[in-house]
């Protein structure tokens, strides 16, 4: 695929395809039917953690699934590689929840703009970063879902349900959970893929072009703002050791702290990471080893 997007770059690796090419009449977009949004849900489901990469994490596999229906869409070379290139770029959710809704809603979206282009309606046409923006907001929120149901709690009911099996000695108890729990979210995560293109072809046509695009985007930032700010809520733990003792009463530092704002120490680490980020740039590995050294120190003190 690569080498194939590849032919169509600039100089600076970005492809600006000529979009007056989708006005002939054999670009024309082909409808998309129930059978490509199952051929796109079976390769994303099929292969979401196969080509697992640092820089772009599940956009290979994304990609991947997209691929049939964006042949389709797209019959000029240049602006397929134009779509193939977008959908490569950083994504990462969770495979049924998130990778099912989002393929369909990508796949609507896109629909949508290859029928704009191609009856010449430019203006009118779903932007490229209203593509990006809406798996950007929306992979966040639906992998937090997803983990939460699937990992959490869908799993655990076949294992519980077949568990009588594995005590009993039978292979069928390790088994059966793993076959039910795959053939399950297959079903299920097919369904999301059809909600999806339903829901973003709905919202292409309602708020997807035109003045309320900003205010999409926008909600879509804010929304992915408040799953970030749940998850460090939730995986950053970080207390107090520090007591002390006053006229024979005791004082413990993280309870009073958490009569005054449960969470604080956990709040002003993750803001403590952010100006440094803010004023350093983003360099992750830096800003992780001065962290584990400032919470080493502070441990080794007894204020941690």
């Amino acid at each position: 695929m690569s080498e194939y997007i590849e032919q169509f770059m600039d100089e600076e690796g970005t492809i600006t395809a000529d979009t007056s090419v989708m006005t002939k009449p054999e670009n024309a977009p082909e409808p998309i039917t129930n059978k490509d949004l199952l051929k796109s849900w079976f390769r994303w489901w099929w292969a979401n953690e196969v080509p697992h990469t640092y820089d772009r994490m599940l956009a290979p596999a994304f990609c991947f699934g997209m691929i049939p229906a964006l042949k389709k869409l797209y019959k000029d070379k240049a602006m397929l590689a134009e779509a193939f290139q977008r959908h490569l770029m950083f994504f990462n959710t969770q495979a049924v929840w998130g990778g099912g809704t989002l393929t369909g809603v990508s796949i609507s979206l896109e629909e949508a703009r290859a029928k704009a282009l191609h009856e010449g309606k430019l203006e009118e046409a779903v932007d490229v970063s209203m593509i990006n923006n809406t798996k950007i907001g929306l992979m966040g929120p639906l992998a937090g879902i997803g983990d939460a149901i699937d990992s959490g709690t869908v799993q655990y009911i076949f294992i519980a349900i077949f568990l009588p099996f594995a005590k009993s000695g039978s292979g069928l108890g390790a088994l059966l959970p793993f076959l039910c729990f795959a053939l399950s979210t297959f079903i299920y995560g097919f369904f999301f893929t059809k909600m999806g293109y339903s829901l973003g072809r709905g919202a292409a046509k309602e708020i997807m072009t035109g003045a309320k695009m900003k205010s999409v985007i926008n909600a879509l930032g804010v929304l992915g703002l408040f799953m970030m700010g749940i998850m460090a809520a939730q995986y950053v733990d970080v207390s107090s050791a520090l007591e002390f003792t006053i006229n024979q009463k005791e004082f413990v530092i993280q309870d009073i702290l958490d009569s005054i704002l449960p969470g604080l120490l956990p709040l002003l680490t993750v803001l403590a990471l952010y100006l440094f980020f803010d004023k350093k740039g983003l360099k992750i590995t830096k800003g992780m080893i001065v962290l584990t050294v400032s919470l080493i120190i502070l441990a080794a003190i007894g204020i941690l």
